[in-house]
């Protein structure tokens, strides 16, 4: 009786969704991604996150050079004022960490804060891949210590969405439903005044679990005395229209002498209907599919280019041999994309697009599965070794 091949280990994509959303199907994920609603996600595991990050992890960054504001700061809701703590309490004036005022502040109640800790923590750097790789725009990782009986913020709303994964002890969260202030960006800051538009639900955090919390929506956490906790919040730092449009205005100036022309503000006492007769071919030419493709050619090349490259190989890169099983680089943001003539394809990553035939796309397409030179054919080992000189291809073990 012959015996079942075990199962393919799950993408960077397919473990980072689990651990974000648990069974919850990509297509409902994503549906509310769009939306504003609210959602726990209750962990069946308290270790569940463990392996993402520990305190221990903190206290060895908090050693290194690498600890310094802005990366570091802190939080404290019982403050008068504004709850950021004075850099003076917890950091030099050089921007290093002064750990025993760090720790002082820490003992009397205020939240440690560490911004975008996956850029230097290892396994939040792939969790934070995998869905890069899911929703093709950046994803951050900030870190929350809050000492017990204490809060860090008080009521606010972020302006991104963010997914809040408990990693240790326990933290009561206040959501208020709705968007008080609709889809805030950076670009537009807490304006004052806001009231929530509904009574606040109450849920307490505890290891394992996972809150999405969409833009907009004003909450505060806790933790309760005895304990303190540790969160992971992620920050799904998608482009807003207004940014995307803008973009595209930038790339549609390089090919349309419209927009280069001279805004013939001597117009404006023309009345709006001048206005409007002036923008309507231009807002045709972004609409165009060209301009389309071309601005969601430049998103993609963006996140890759900005996120750090997580390449397959080290400084000594070892070319495969006709047997040597391969697979495109998991951590490593990529796009095939065709050419208009429907020739070969650009293959799309952190660094130069790499130009290939009709032939070279193919092999791309299967060792995106895994593939060994001699199964692409032997004329292919040569392409397979500069693709892992350039770290796009991985020994698949």
């Amino acid at each position: 009786m012959s015996s079942q091949p075990p199962p393919p280990a799950p993408t960077l994509a397919e473990e980072a969704w689990r651990l974000s959303f648990g069974d919850l199907p990509m297509a409902e994920g994503l549906a509310l991604r769009e939306g504003t609603d609210w959602r726990h996600f209750p962990g069946q595991d308290p270790d569940r996150y463990r392996h993402l990050l520990s305190i221990a992890d903190l206290d060895a960054f908090l050693a290194s050079d690498a600890a310094a504001r802005p990366r570091v700061s802190m939080a404290d809701g019982s403050r008068k004022g504004g709850a950021a703590v004075p850099e003076d309490d917890y950091a030099f004036e050089d921007g290093g960490v002064d750990l025993p005022k760090l720790f002082a502040s820490f003992d009397a109640g205020a939240t440690l804060v560490v911004s975008q800790f996956n850029q230097l923590h290892p396994p939040l750097a792939r969790y934070c891949r995998g869905l890069e790789q899911v929703m093709l725009h950046a994803v951050q990782a900030n870190i929350y210590l809050t000492p017990p009986g204490a809060q860090g913020f008080r009521m606010h709303y972020d302006t991104h969405d963010v997914l809040v994964l408990q990693v240790q002890g326990e933290k009561a969260w206040r959501i208020w439903p709705g968007q008080p202030f609709p889809n805030p960006t950076r670009r537009t800051p807490w304006p004052g005044g806001i009231e929530p538009v509904a009574e606040p639900v109450n849920i307490t955090l505890r290891p394992g679990d996972a809150l999405y919390v969409p833009r907009g929506v004003l909450h505060d956490a806790a933790t309760q005395d005895g304990e303190a906790s540790l969160h992971v919040t992620v920050g799904f730092m998608e482009p807003s229209f207004a940014a995307v449009l803008r973009m595209a205005v930038d790339l549609l100036e390089e090919s349309e002498p419209a927009l280069r022309a001279a805004f013939p503000t001597w117009r404006l006492a023309d009345g709006p209907g001048s206005l409007a007769a002036l923008a309507a071919p231009l807002a045709a030419k972004l609409a165009e599919p060209a301009a389309l493709e071309r601005t969601a050619l430049a998103l993609l090349d963006q996140l890759a280019a900005d996120q750090p490259a997580m390449l397959g190989r080290g400084l000594f890169a070892r070319d495969p041999q006709a047997e040597t099983k391969l697979r495109l680089a998991p951590g490593v943001l990529h796009a095939l994309v065709p050419e208009p003539s429907g020739e070969g394809a650009s293959l799309r990553w952190a660094g130069m697009p790499v130009a290939l035939t009709s032939q070279e796309a193919g092999w791309v397409e299967q060792l995106a599965e895994g593939a060994t030179p001699a199964e692409l054919g032997l004329e292919s080992l040569e392409f397979c070794r500069r693709l892992r000189r350039l770290g796009l291809l991985a020994e698949d073990c």
